[in-house]
Parts: structure tokens; C-alpha cells; sequence
């Protein structure tokens, strides 16, 4: 393995090819976070007390 910057470089760029899924798993994470906070907020909603 040489140490020179651009065989760094390379090295750090097939590195980063072959972690595949990171960011569909940040995409499913965001939109799995983003989905539980609405349906929380959709099912706890109706548990507000009605003044009437």
C-alpha cells in the first residue's frame, strides 16, 4: 500500500462505493421517525379535552 495523498484518495473513494445502503438507511430511518411522530400525533389527538 503506498502512502501518498492520491492513492489515499483512491482508496478512501472505493471505500465509500462499496458501503452500498447508507443512505437508503438514513432515508428509511428519516421517514420511519417522521411517520411515528404523525401517527402519534394523529391517535393522541383525539385524547385533547373537549370544553363544551
Amino acid at each position: 500500500m503506498e502512502h501518498t495523498p492520491a492513492a489515499w484518495l483512491t482508496e478512501a473513494a472505493g471505500a465509500a462505493e462499496q458501503q452500498g445502503a447508507g443512505n437508503l438507511l438514513r432515508i428509511v430511518l428519516v421517514v420511519m421517525f417522521v411517520g411515528c411522530a404523525f401517527t402519534a400525533w394523529f391517535l393522541l389527538r383525539g385524547y385533547k379535552r373537549k370544553d363544551e
